[in-house]
């Protein structure tokens, strides 16, 4: 099989996609909502009904069947530019240590790649591969940061590689199937008053390391209700890991692990053309948070708790609202509006690691259609967080510190996706 320029520009990528990381998080918790570029342009509403390039494998297999019986690939970058402030409203200082100060701009850039490849093996089955970091968190404060003891570093990375199959049931029933192998990481710092009883009041950087990799699956169908109106259902399951590494603190190091449970997901999406021109977008997405209560760092060897901390997580939900409006033949303009729903609901459960907080997302972009086999997405949002705040005891003492404040969050994107059949 020969492949053109572009489809070896994008094979390129998916083989570069593979080895990236994402280091940012936007959707609620530390999931990732940027699994394509092109969803950027109209929020991700109703991404699931959508099917209108190779990326539908993450968000919709069975969507495959929606697109030309040919090779299909789309190769998807954005950047993140997120801003990340703490402000400090009375917290207590960790004994006699020095209070310290709000910690710098624990925000910066983040550069999120995917790739998707589908082909036909039948007019009615489609096979696909996708790969991108499905979750992902980065936070990093300054030594100095007065909820130091609770975190100063994070960097959470879970690479997703999602072969899937979809078969076309009938006219208007597809089916889809995906199995997910996730690569995940994880790097926690934090400092650690060690000289408590001496005059020097100095502090330590203790650092968790680990990784895993798990297994889970995905599932989707759509049904074309009319000729105009299609709706789109996904359910994404756990993925179970056992994240094994060290802690290490000063010259001691052991080896530790923590159970983590990435959530399950839902959504229901729907796609309807009012006419030619513009079709409109929805969907609603539940995420079981819950599954993740607390960060508990076991001892690889006694088994015994070395550090516990309580996340509370609930389940959240997230609503998208979009248009596409076909402007003229090479050019369709998108726009979408969502309401994300953080898993966190208290400022006494709201970490330094992860100052989480509902968010508005407001986007805007553009599909750009090169010839008759490319085209290009381009799309930004900008997402609005609530004030967070923050009242949470070190390591769940109250007598040792209490940090207080308030976080302060933006985040700019800016997304560009190449699709190329052949």
């Amino acid at each position: 099989m020969r492949f053109d320029p572009a489809a070896r520009l994008l094979l390129l990528f998916l083989l570069m996609g593979s080895m990236s990381i994402a280091d940012s998080v936007v959707a609620a918790g530390f999931a990732l909502q940027n699994q394509n570029g092109a969803g950027t342009g109209y929020a991700y509403a109703g991404a699931a009904a959508v099917a209108q390039d190779a990326s539908t494998i993450y968000f919709n297999p069975a969507g495959m069947t929606y697109l030309a019986p040919r090779h299909h690939i789309s190769g998807a970058f954005s950047l993140l530019v997120r801003s990340l402030k703490f402000n400090d409203t009375g917290s207590g200082a960790l004994l006699a240590y020095p209070l310290g100060d709000n910690g710098g701009q624990a925000g910066g850039l983040a550069a999120i790649p995917a790739v998707y490849w589908t082909m036909p093996v039948t007019s009615a089955l489609r096979l696909g591969l996708g790969v991108s970091p499905t979750f992902g968190n980065s936070t990093e404060w300054s030594n100095t940061f007065v909820g130091r003891y609770q975190g100063v570093f994070s960097e959470i990375n879970a690479i997703n590689f999602n072969p899937s199959i979809a078969w076309q049931v009938n006219d208007s029933i597809s089916l889809g199937l995906g199995f997910n192998v996730v690569r995940f990481e994880a790097d926690l710092r934090s400092m650690s008053p060690v000289t408590a009883l001496l005059p020097a009041r100095v502090d330590a950087r203790a650092k968790m390391t680990g990784d895993d990799i798990g297994f889970g699956y995905n599932l989707g169908a759509m049904f074309q209700l009319t000729p105009a109106t299609r709706v789109g259902l996904t359910y994404r399951s756990t993925v179970n890991l056992k994240v094994d590494g060290h802690l290490a603190i000063l010259s001691n190091t052991l080896p530790a692990s923590v159970s983590v449970e990435l959530p399950n997901t839902a959504s229901a999406a729907v796609s309807h053309r009012v006419n030619d021109r513009l079709q409109l977008l929805g969907d609603v997405t539940w995420t079981g948070w819950s599954s993740m209560p607390a960060l508990a760092v076991r001892s690889r060897t006694s088994g015994a708790v070395l550090s516990n901390e309580s996340l509370g997580f609930k389940d959240s939900y997230r609503v998208g609202l979009g248009a596409q409006y076909q402007y003229s033949d090479t050019l369709r303009l998108q726009t979408g509006v969502a309401y994300d729903q953080s898993p966190v609901r208290n400022a006494a459960d709201r970490t330094v690691r992860l100052p989480d907080s509902d968010r508005i997302w407001l986007a805007l972009g553009f599909n750009h259609k090169i010839n008759k086999k490319t085209s290009i997405d381009v799309g930004y949002a900008h997402v609005f967080f609530d004030k967070a705040e923050i009242n949470r005891a070190t390591n769940n003492n109250p007598l040792l510190q209490i940090v207080r404040g308030s976080f302060n969050t933006s985040v700019h994107i800016i997304s560009v996706q190449l699709n190329h059949r052949f």
